[in-house]
């Protein structure tokens, strides 16, 4: 209230064309802000109505990536590894109500520190992997499980008198879960967890056919 009067009070003080030119500019202000919230409306609007019904299908294509925590490989990581996982897939077969897909997955996990200096483990690893999707009639949804197998090299390093490393090549099998929802036809979100090169890893996936 007291700052409407004092507004009030400035205006007395301005000419008119100063108050005129103020009130346009506020309602300037009010429009551009309410296009902007309706193209925001119409934007979640539209992506919601073209989400695709079941985005993982026979004969579609798909890549994802993410982030998170990472698998421990060979029990000689010392403290919890960040993982990260790259997932190109396709729709081979109908199975039920479902798809199952094939295709391979590269990633990696990493750590460093532990009881020697500069100590650090990470295991890169190259796999093939296969999925069973369903959608649940769910406009923009696909959840799926899988198995995963392949191969992991992994290294450690550290300095105790001078560096010492040692590599491996490891055999790896992953089990995982995950869902992804779809906001257009051709993009979305991505949630995984399991057993696999990532613990739980969040990304992106992007449909290519």
């Amino acid at each position: 209230m007291f700052f409407a009067l004092f507004n009030l009070h400035h205006f007395k003080k301005k000419s008119v064309g100063t108050v005129f030119v103020y009130c346009l500019l506020m309602k300037t202000q009010n429009i551009i802000a309410a296009i902007l919230f309706g193209s925001a409306v119409s934007l979640t609007t539209v992506s919601k109505a073209q989400a695709p019904t079941e985005p993982v299908k026979k004969g579609s294509v798909t890549f994802s990536a993410g982030v998170g925590v990472g698998n421990e490989y060979n029990s000689n990581y010392y403290n919890s590894a960040v993982g990260t996982k790259a997932v190109i897939e396709a729709g081979l077969w109908k199975a039920g109500p479902g798809t199952i897909t094939l295709g391979g997955e590269l990633g990696g996990s990493f750590s460093k520190g532990g009881r020697f200096d500069n100590y650090k483990a990470r295991t890169l690893v190259i796999a093939g992997r296969s999925a069973w999707h369903h959608g649940w009639n769910v406009k923009g949804l696909d959840t799926y499980a899988g198995l995963s197998a392949g191969a992991g090299f992994n290294q450690y390093s550290y300095n105790d008198g001078g560096t010492i490393k040692q590599d491996e090549v490891v055999p790896v099998f992953g089990g995982f879960v995950g869902a992804s929802y779809f906001v257009t036809p051709s993009f979305g979100f991505n949630l995984e967890a399991g057993y696999d090169i990532t613990q739980v890893q969040a990304g992106i996936i992007l449909k290519i056919k």
